[in-house]
């Protein structure tokens, strides 16, 4: 699947899933003192973005290593996709998770709430699909971490405005995007093996 700025940032949007964190954000950082939260939310975004961005630069090489094919990596990443926008649609129900006594640290708002092993297969995705591309590729996951630093700094506020019911149906309406972009991107996979095999 051929992407373009505009629909990788939408795709990385979608599977990093800034308003379906808000929850686990609101409930992770009660502990924290509301004067930290910010600061708390910028760094573990900052660490995600840090984790992806470097996944787009090692991506070719651990393909590689893992003897790995783009094909293989493009029909992997659409039934992840698929599976992770049922979730959305299909939500499992609420458990109630203790809140964490001490200030969250890389887990588990950083990973795997924003970079979580989807993200790492979406971002080595895009880089295997066009590696010349990888400045844009940086530039949109610049875009998307932005956004989710944004949405999740007024999560609590957000949380009290909309409500979780209105959270919750938008994010299914996302879920049934990226069923879309993960059927595409299945059948175009399936399109180049059939392609690669001996007539």
């Amino acid at each position: 699947m051929e992407h373009t700025f505009a629909s990788a940032t939408i795709l990385l949007l979608l599977i990093t899933d800034p308003l379906g964190n808000i929850p686990i954000f609101v409930n992770t950082l009660r502990a924290v003192p509301p004067e930290r939260r910010a600061r708390v939310i910028v760094r573990e975004v900052l660490i995600a973005f840090g984790l992806l961005l470097s996944f787009m630069f090692v991506g070719q090489s651990f393909l590689k290593a893992m003897s790995l094919s783009d094909v293989s990596l493009q029909i992997g990443g659409a039934v992840v996709l698929f599976l992770i926008a049922l979730r959305m649609i299909f939500p499992p129900p609420p458990q109630d998770s203790p809140v964490p006594l001490a200030e969250p640290l890389i887990v588990p708002l950083a990973i795997p709430a924003l970079a979580g092993p989807s993200a790492m297969a979406t971002v080595l995705l895009l880089v295997s699909q066009a590696p010349e591309r990888r400045l844009e590729w940086v530039a949109a996951l610049t875009v998307t971490m932005a956004v989710c630093a944004v949405v999740l700094l007024l999560a609590e506020r957000l949380q009290r405005v909309v409500g979780l019911r209105v959270v919750s149906a938008f994010e299914r309406l996302m879920g049934l995007i990226l069923v879309s972009i993960s059927v595409e991107m299945l059948i175009r996979g399936l399109k180049s093996l059939a392609q690669s095999w001996p007539h």
